[in-house]
């Protein structure tokens, strides 16, 4: 009865201790006052990219950071604690995997988007940066045959890169 007592006690304190860190692993990062965000609709600045493509890169990030993180949407920009915009500022097609006679074996989709994040944290009140991404489609086939699927790639990594902002160095 004793040795029970005993191991209840060393439970007891021993869970009490354990840190939250350990219990809450995706948002233990971010500042307690953040609650809600808004993303301002994204600026299109790279004409070859499709032109409902900011609409949707928009609705992949709301997602993706009410997902992955506990805030949630604010459904205008007054109530919102985090404020991002950003400018789709490139959208381009390269050849890659040179073959002999100058022919490309695949073809490579880079989407670059400059973003700006507005926090009430002091110190980081405006933190920017840009994420770059690509995917990889082979030369045989047309960009319009893959696009979507090459774009729910990149959104899916860009995503993760803001994600990833709003989640560390706090």
């Amino acid at each position: 009865m004793k040795q029970l007592s005993l191991i209840l006690l060393l439970m007891i304190g021993l869970t009490s201790c354990w840190p939250k860190a350990f219990m809450n692993p995706i948002d233990n990062s971010m500042p307690e006052e953040w609650k809600k965000f808004y993303i301002t609709p994204l600026e299109l600045n790279a004409a070859t990219a499709p032109s409902n493509y900011p609409a949707n890169l928009s609705e992949a990030m709301r997602s993706g950071i009410q997902n992955n993180t506990r805030l949630k949407l604010a459904s205008t920009l007054e109530d919102a604690q985090i404020k991002i915009s950003g400018i789709i500022s490139g959208y381009n097609t390269s050849p890659i995997a040179i073959q002999q006679g100058d022919l490309a074996a695949k073809n490579r989709l880079t989407v670059s988007v400059n973003f700006t994040i507005l926090t009430p944290t002091k110190g980081l009140e405006k933190m920017e940066f840009t994420s770059s991404r690509f995917a990889d489609y082979e030369s045989s086939e047309q960009l319009v045959d893959v696009e979507t699927r090459l774009l729910e790639s990149i959104n899916q990594q860009v995503v993760q890169d803001v994600v990833n902002k709003l989640l560390s160095n706090w």
